[in-house]
């Protein structure tokens, strides 16, 4: 069994380490295995965090995008600033790229604020 620390950190690992593969990589295996590190440790961040959201679910709000969608938006942005990194060198790609992971790591941190692991209540007879 892992401990809590390292349990926790897991996902972001494998974004991490998905994100610096495909920004180093040039092989097709190579970024077909980077990218589907970085996918499930997005999948993996996205169930976690679903798990642990705090607000009342009759109190959200309908959104725009199907939930899997608006899950996934976060690291489709991440992605696009790696993909936007790799194939272009001029400095306004990378503004772009810049742009992008900054409003991805907003949207996370946003997004954070709402889910905190908590154990469910019981119900003691007092």
């Amino acid at each position: 069994m892992l401990s809590k620390p390292l349990y926790e950190i897991l996902p972001i690992t494998y974004i991490a380490t998905g994100s610096i593969s495909l920004l180093v990589l040039d092989s097709p295996w190579g970024l077909i295995a980077a990218f589907t590190i970085f996918y499930l440790g997005s999948k993996v961040y996205n169930m976690r965090s679903q798990n642990r959201r705090t607000d009342p679910v009759k109190k959200r709000k309908k959104g725009r995008f199907p939930q899997v969608i608006y899950n996934s938006l976060p690291f489709v942005y991440l992605l696009l600033a790696i993909i936007t990194y790799k194939i272009s060198t001029t400095d306004l790609s990378y503004i772009i790229s810049f742009s992008l992971i900054s409003y991805s790591l907003y949207i996370l941190a946003k997004r954070a604020s709402n889910r905190r692991h908590q154990l469910p209540l019981s119900h003691s007879m007092f």
